[in-house]
């Protein structure tokens, strides 16, 4: 069933007007008091959200009035973001009053509104309260009541039974967790042993088998299985263990105490005790089960199996790494699905039935319960037709029982808070395999505003990071690579079949032949390198607020001239716009109609010369794109837009202009990227209160830094790369050397032809916070300074291909931080500190990782 995501919308919505009653914004008296009447009449409404939300699957009125609502709280959103974008346009008319006399006008007008605007708003407020006082008879008479934010996942019991006969491609796993489970405990803890993984790939059959191992029931003489499920709570757990050991024992009144004491009775020899299905992501909880369990006298020669789909439980109940499983071959599937799908023997009589199977099961990816839905669903079917129709169908789009994998699945999303369920969904907008990148994801949910406001001390971004290290920890993605600032992450199929699922009618990937798309399609996703013209079934939307264009190498220069036109038209409250490798050569003037625009993608769009000069009127541009394009300079317009957090600019200039005061006052993320000929970075970057990253990529004639760089004291990532000209040392006095207070966090240093020495005022300067030290490519720098030391808070160090350094600073032990080295292609380095026959490994074998590879 798609998913309304309502009761996120309505947090945000909320958080939006509370923001807008506290701002120095001077509000007609009758657009004040509508606005409070929306925001009781939500609040209302969000209290009782959640228990909607639970029965909307058993009425189809109710769900579709929550649609009814989703629709009004949307218009009610993009209602507020106007006041934000009229108070935007009025502050740029205070900060540039000479440019007509409008504007003069404005600019005495102060924080105050325009009258015709307070007006015009009053109208579209008091229009979202009637319409919301329309539905309320209906939405009353379905009794709903208050709920809380607390997600449980009510599942079905698992019991210790297995039979083997089902089970294909598990042997490999069996024996690796029994032979955990035989090897001595090393410090007097008790082993966990966390199984992890999405479900569906069969961790409760692995603890099964691993259960009812003949070796393992010889070596405990007690054990014990319990399904946890929904919920972690001591005294159910305690008194299923006793039910467990004693023979069905019934405690249902007993005390806490009496069910402690009881336990240490019971639990007087070594036991292996399976935790299956564990959510509980509360430590104190588990420090509770498991003190209770250290009480008892057969505790220490015992362990402990945990089964999960969180990593956060497997480090929060185990110290050791995660069994994470793994789906299973390709061939151990199609066996398990000719099981499923045949009479035992019964499949040698079909082989065109086969030659499909194995196209079916090539959609599964290894998931066995995926493999079983869809073997299930053909069993005794041997019209060709049926099966050629679960070949070529969607997962998602078939019927499927309680048990059968989507419902599985269904769990892990219930179990997200509503955030991250509306976050997740979005993912669906990419294509199968498509491999994402966490700036990019992070960009778009924060123009689309799905983030809770930050907390102290936190920006935008860090909550957009925060909710991807959720989503990985829960295992619904997975990381690939690792680039330091950021990551890629790839999204299991099956997975990707759940987000499509509960995102039908918010998002949609469209191509030449798609024939229809709901009118209540937020975000579009255009895929087709041949498209030679915009769909004409997208012109009849009007709520879109994400547009991307992908595969657009080959498509012409109409398709995207006609697109932008008709989001100017159309999109009137579109918040992103992706047009990467656009033929363009320039952009309409009308693009500044599009004031709610906060994500514009421009990169490698070669043809865009100049930027038009309505551009300005983007005041709410939160990140803009301009990486590979064919600008000749970056105009004045662009330091207007002062709600800018993310730039990246190719530009053709020697020089680019000052950065004036009080522009760009909220960027968190500098980028210059390929400028050929730029060789200073600007004045006034000293204004750049906040930058909090800056990447200087590929700029060859760039000599120096600017001596103002001292003064961003909230810089944490500096990345140069192949900037050959670059020379990093810098002449300050003596006093400013001594008082320079950075905050760097990592500093990678790559390709740089002129580099001799370390940048002692940079390094020095962050010498408490810097935690990351990348020197790639660097043929010239031959020494490694000995105040190197002096960085207390260096946990990595990566030395690559970097030949002329001979040796690492002496005293490198007092890197105490230090956790991880890494040497690569360097050839004195690697013969002097590699393991075996290093003349100087002694120095560095107290560091917890050591990589050494020399030239391959």
């Amino acid at each position: 069933m798609a998913e309304t995501f309502l009761f996120n919308i309505a947090e945000r919505v909320l958080e939006k007007l509370v923001h807008l009653s506290v701002q120095e914004i001077r509000l007609a008296f009758n657009v004040k008091t509508e606005l409070e009447r929306l925001e009781d009449t939500m609040s209302n409404i969000k209290a009782v959200l959640l228990d909607a939300e639970r029965q909307q699957h058993h009425n189809e009125k109710l769900h579709l009035c929550m649609w009814k609502l989703r629709d009004i709280f949307y218009d009610a959103e993009d209602v507020i973001d106007d006041f934000k974008c009229e108070a935007l346009r009025t502050q740029d008319a205070i900060n540039h009053p000479n440019i007509n006399l409008k504007v003069q006008f404005l600019a005495s007008c102060c924080t105050s509104l325009p009258p015709s605007f307070s007006l015009r708003m009053g109208h579209k407020i008091k229009d979202i309260n009637r319409r919301l006082d329309e539905l309320a008879t209906e939405w009353n008479s379905f009794d709903l009541g208050p709920s809380s934010d607390d997600r449980h996942v009510l599942r079905r019991e698992t019991s210790s039974f297995v039979d083997y006969s089902d089970v294909i491609g598990r042997d490999e796993d069996k024996e690796n967790i029994i032979s955990m489970l035989m090897k001595p405990s090393e410090d007097g803890n008790v082993p966990v042993i966390p199984i992890v993984g999405f479900g569906g790939l069969g961790k409760t059959t692995l603890a099964q088998l691993v259960y009812n191992d003949d070796r393992i029931t010889s070596l405990f003489p007690l054990k014990i299985w319990i399904c946890v499920s929904e919920e972690f709570d001591l005294s159910r757990l305690l008194k299923l263990i006793i039910k467990s050991v004693n023979n069905g024992e019934r405690c249902d009144d007993s005390t806490l105490d009496a069910l402690q004491a009881r336990l240490r009775s019971l639990l007087n020899d070594k036991f292996l005790l399976v935790l299956d299905d564990v959510w509980n992501e509360n430590q104190a909880k588990w420090v509770e089960l498991r003190n209770l369990l250290r009480s008892t006298d057969g505790f220490l020669s015992s362990k402990i199996i945990v089964t999960t789909r969180s990593l956060n439980v497997a480090s929060i109940m185990s110290s050791i790494p995660p069994y994470i499983l793994k789906g299973l071959s390709l061939e151990d599937c199609l066996t398990l699905f000719i099981k499923w799908a045949f009479n035992d023997g019964n499949e040698r009589h079909y082989p065109n039935l086969i030659r499909i199977g194995e196209e079916i099961v090539k959609k599964c990816k290894g998931v066995p319960l995926a493999v079983r839905t869809l073997g299930s669903l053909l069993f005794q079917k041997t019209d060709e037709s049926d099966w050629i129709y679960i070949r070529e169908n969607e997962i998602w789009r078939l019927k499927q029982n309680e048990n059968d994998i989507l419902p599985v699945l269904k769990l892990s999303y219930n179990h997200l808070p509503s955030h991250l369920q509306r976050c997740l969904a979005f993912l669906s907008l990419y294509k199968k395999d498509e491999i994402y990148y966490s700036d990019q994801v992070i960009r778009l949910w924060m123009a689309n505003g799905f983030f809770e406001h930050p907390k102290q001390n936190q920006e935008w971004e860090d909550v957009g990071k925060r909710y991807l290290n959720e989503l990985l920890s829960r295992c619904l993605i997975q990381k690939e690579n690792d680039f330091g600032l950021g990551f890629s992450f790839k999204m299991h199929d099956l997975i990707h079949d759940l987000a499509l699922e509960v995102s039908q009618r918010e998002c949609k990937m469209v191509n030449p032949e798609t024939k229809m798309v709901d009118e209540h399609v937020r975000h579009l996703l255009l895929c087709d390198e041949k498209l030679v013209e915009v769909p004409s079934v997208l012109e009849k939307l009007e709520k879109v607020q994400t547009v991307i264009v992908q595969d657009g190498s080959k498509r012409s220069k109409i398709v995207d001239k006609s697109l932008i036109n008709l989001c100017v038209s159309n999109f009137k409250y579109l918040r992103a716009l992706e047009l990467r490798d656009s033929p363009l050569t320039d952009l309409p003037d009308s693009i500044g109609t599009l004031k709610h625009l906060r994500d514009l993608d421009l990169a490698r769009s070669e043809g865009i010369c100049e930027l038009p000069r309505s551009f300005y009127k983007l005041y709410c541009l939160q990140s803009l794109n301009l990486g590979g394009t064919g600008l000749k300079q970056l105009p004045d317009s662009v330091q207007r837009l002062i709600e800018l957090r993310r730039l990246v600019i190719t530009v053709e200039a020697g020089h680019l202009k000052e950065i004036r005061a009080g522009c760009w006052t909220s960027l968190q993320y500098l980028e210059l990227d390929r400028c050929m000929k730029l060789r200073c970075l600007p004045e006034g970057m000293q204004y750049l209160k906040s930058l909090r990253t800056l990447h200087l990529y590929i700029c060859p004639r760039l000599v120096s830094l600017p001596r103002s760089l001292k003064f961003l004291t909230k810089l944490e990532h500096l990345q140069i790369v192949s900037c050959w000209s670059m020379n990093l040392k810098m002449e300050l006095e003596e006093e400013e050397d001594k008082d320079l207070q950075l905050s760097l966090k990592t500093l990678s240093l790559v390709n740089l032809d002129s580099l001799t020495d370390l940048p002692r005022w940079l390094l020095q300067g962050s010498s408490s916070t810097l935690q990351q030290l990348r020197i790639k490519w660097c043929q010239n720098l031959s020494v490694l300074p000995a105040w190197l030391l002096n960085l207390t808070s260096l946990h990595e160090l990566d030395i690559v291909d970097c030949d002329n350094l001979s040796a690492l600073p002496e005293g490198i032990d007092r890197l105490t931080n230090l956790r991880e080295l890494k040497i690569e292609k360097c050839r004195q380095l690697s013969k002097r500190y590699r393991e075996n026959g290093g003349e100087d490994w002694h120095k560095i074998a107290h560091i917890q990782k050591v990589v050494i590879k020399d030239e391959e």
